[in-house]
């Protein structure tokens, strides 16, 4: 089961972006991202609703504020996640230009979500690596 640990979290907002997409869960009029799922009366008086697509993009930054902390961790695991976290853009990106029902904003900016993790997981492992290697006795060049 360590390998379940390596899976990146910003495939679970591809899964229900999927999921809901094609209707395995009922199917919506018109935008599914658009319906209201929750809505509050602020102080100001002002009435704030948040939507579909709102909590989709809002799990994805989640997920992806989970994936940067495991990217600091190090150890020969974090290769197998940059290339799962590599493997989920891709999935993002090929279903993002050729699949309509992906042809969304909300889509579109989970897959922007999924490239910041691929980038960020590499960025945060090199300055560590980084860090972590010395040279000559008193750690200088």
């Amino acid at each position: 089961m360590p390998f379940l640990v390596n899976i990146p979290l910003t495939v679970a907002p591809l899964l229900v972006y999927n999921i809901i997409a094609y209707g395995l869960v009922g199917n919506f009029p018109g935008d599914p991202w658009t319906l209201p799922v929750m809505t509050a009366q602020l102080a100001s008086g002002a009435r704030w609703t948040m939507l579909l697509g709102d909590l989709m993009i809002l799990s994805g930054l989640v997920f992806l504020f989970i994936e940067i902390v495991k990217a600091t961790r190090v150890g020969s695991t974090s290769v197998l996640d940059h290339i799962l976290s590599a493997l989920v853009f891709a999935i993002y990106l090929v279903e993002f230009l050729i699949v309509p029902a992906a042809a969304s904003s909300v889509f579109f900016l989970l897959l922007v979500i999924s490239l910041v993790d691929l980038i960020a997981g590499f960025t945060v492992t090199i300055h560590g690596a980084r860090r972590d290697v010395a040279f000559g006795p008193n750690g200088h060049m």
